[in-house]
């Protein structure tokens, strides 16, 4: 499929709700405005970079020294971990969080809807003979854009054997300070501690932060609600298809020796994310697919 810019404006820009625009270095960026919401994709990983609803600060974060680069993955937004999320096991020497955050995603379908949303589609289709992943393949992501954010991580096994994945949608939220953030809904739940050596432990109240935190929640299926008194608001995620829910914030001394998380940049991000990991990986059979669906909003 031709997805030059041209091509991609003739073919899929809608009025002035959906256009597509170059940064540089073939980093083709769709642009999305309605009543409801702006918002910005890249095509490099089908990754959202930004979703700000009428009247609200901005719901996903981005770090001030985020690299627009083909080929080199975006720090913040939503990058999508898939095939698997984490290490590549055994092969270490694949890339972390799989390949799709770094891949050209292809758009399928653009849609104005009814109520002035806007639903885009993209597709990323893996053959056999891809060098890291041997199962034919067919990724799709719907977003829907406006009062609410929904997306739908479809993966289908067109190859003849059954194959195991994991994955995760990698939400970075913009938060006021994360000191006074507290997430609900994992009360009770077991956890992954990374940081202890990935010691599994169990959730007593609220996640609430003053610490490195990276953990992986097992098991889980209700609406998790990152409570922000800062923003005066609440992030509602409510979520199918994903058994578990990653809550990380990597802190000072580890933001640091990123090199691209900003100056202060953890005290104003915090990633919980939808996804079926470690315990949680998703068997798919021949010709079955598997769907991730989330829904975010304010509250």
């Amino acid at each position: 499929m031709n997805q030059n810019l041209a091509a991609l404006n003739n073919r899929f820009a809608i009025d002035d709700r959906i256009n597509f625009h170059d940064t540089g270095g073939e980093f083709i960026i769709v642009d999305i405005e309605n009543r409801h919401c702006s918002a910005s994709i890249a095509l490099q990983g089908a990754h959202l970079l930004s979703w700000i609803p009428a009247g609200q600060q901005p719901v996903i974060w981005m770090s001030d020294d985020a690299q627009l680069r083909k080929g080199k993955s975006v720090r913040g937004g939503i990058p999508v971990c898939w095939p698997w999320f984490g290490a590549h096991d055994p092969e270490n020497s694949f890339p972390s969080h799989g390949f799709a955050r770094t891949s050209m995603w292809n758009v399928t379908t653009t849609e104005l809807l009814t109520d002035d949303s806007c639903r885009i589609s993209f597709e990323l289709a893996v053959t056999a003979n891809h060098p890291l992943w041997p199962h034919a393949t067919r990724c799709e992501l719907h977003m829907t854009l406006g009062a609410t954010l929904d997306m739908q991580l479809i993966t289908t096994n067109r190859s003849d054997e059954a194959m195991t994945i994991s994955q995760a949608l990698h939400t970075y939220f913009t938060v006021g300070d994360i000191r006074s953030v507290s997430v609900l809904g994992l009360d009770g739940c077991a956890y992954l501690d990374k940081p202890d050596d990935f010691k599994r432990k169990q959730q007593h109240g609220p996640v609430t932060f003053n610490d490195e935190v990276d953990r992986i929640y097992l098991d889980t299926a209700d609406d998790c609600l990152i409570k922000d008194p800062i923003h005066q608001r609440s992030i509602r995620i409510a979520k199918t298809g994903s058994a578990s829910t990653i809550v990380w914030n990597p802190w000072q001394q580890r933001a640091e020796a990123m090199g691209d998380m900003g100056d202060d940049g953890y005290l104003t991000m915090l990633c919980v994310e939808s996804a079926n990991a470690a315990d949680d990986r998703i068997e798919i059979q021949p010709g079955s697919s598997h769907r991730l669906s989330i829904r975010y909003s304010i509250e």
